[in-house]
């Protein structure tokens, strides 16, 4: 049975963090493959200052090129709308039946879980794997399996403040994500 392990999130934009997570995922687990998920609406999450789905879709392109154990996942940006897991892993478990799904997750959600939509049906189509994240509980009741991985305290708002505030990105962007940002005028750098 294939193992494939589901990051999504707005990736607004995507950083190493994001990397990091999943590169750590994917070997702790030995997974076949990691698919990054941009979602469409995030239900938690509504911004002033977002890219497009077409701008936060590429840049997610830039950031994974690179690595063969990662993939881009687009089901919820074809889905259109608000994006719930549950929904999403319906649609995936329904397409590729034989797949066992690990939804990866960082400690702000897992301390968030109970307020998942559906979650007690989401808990029976996927395995969620939690790493720890500085400032968070990284607990909850529900089964999560743990993977030991750096803690990299970094978000998309931080680094889309350093965008406006002009300091060093440098370390904290893939490869050829800042320089996309800058070409598109995103976040303030027009």
């Amino acid at each position: 049975m294939k193992r494939v392990g589901i990051l999504g999130g707005t990736f607004n934009p995507p950083h190493i963090g994001h990397l990091i997570m999943a590169n750590e995922v994917f070997h702790a687990l030995s997974l076949d493959e990691v698919r990054f998920m941009p979602n469409a609406i995030a239900p938690h999450k509504r911004l002033v200052d977002d890219a497009s789905t077409e701008n936060r879709l590429r840049m997610v392109e830039i950031a994974t090129g690179p690595y063969d154990q990662f993939k881009i996942e687009s089901i919820e940006l074809a889905l259109g709308g608000v994006s719930y897991t549950y929904h999403t892993m319906l649609e995936l478990k329904k397409r590729e039946p034989d797949v066992q799904f690990y939804f990866i997750i960082g400690g702000d959600m897992i301390d968030s879980l109970h307020n998942w939509y559906k979650i007690e049906e989401l808990i029976k189509l996927v395995q969620f794997v939690g790493l720890k994240r500085p400032g968070s509980q990284s607990s909850t009741t529900y089964d999560v399996k743990m993977v030991e991985a750096p803690e990299v305290d970094l978000s998309s708002t931080f680094i889309r403040e350093r965008f406006k505030t002009g300091k060093t990105l440098e370390f904290l962007l893939p490869t050829g994500v800042e320089s996309y940002i800058r070409k598109e005028g995103l976040y303030g750098t027009r």
